[in-house]
């Protein structure tokens, strides 16, 4: 497995353990109105579109490289 290809992968395990996390935040504040959740799904909404955002990027910049 080369480099990009594990960066590849680990920044979509990333995406998806934000992305679920946001899910779970949100509805969590849905239930309980703490304001502490609202915070942890909209950070984590950030970080997801960080993490997509840098993807592209990486991928862009790599894209001469093989993913053997």
């Amino acid at each position: 497995m080369s480099l990009k290809m594990f960066h590849v992968v680990f920044v979509t395990c990333s995406l998806i353990l934000t992305v679920g996390f946001a899910v779970w935040a949100f509805g969590n504040y849905r239930v309980s109105s703490q304001t502490s959740d609202l915070i942890y799904g909209i950070g984590s909404s950030v970080a997801s579109i960080g993490l997509l955002i840098y993807g592209r990027i990486f991928l862009k910049k790599l894209k001469d490289i093989s993913y053997l």
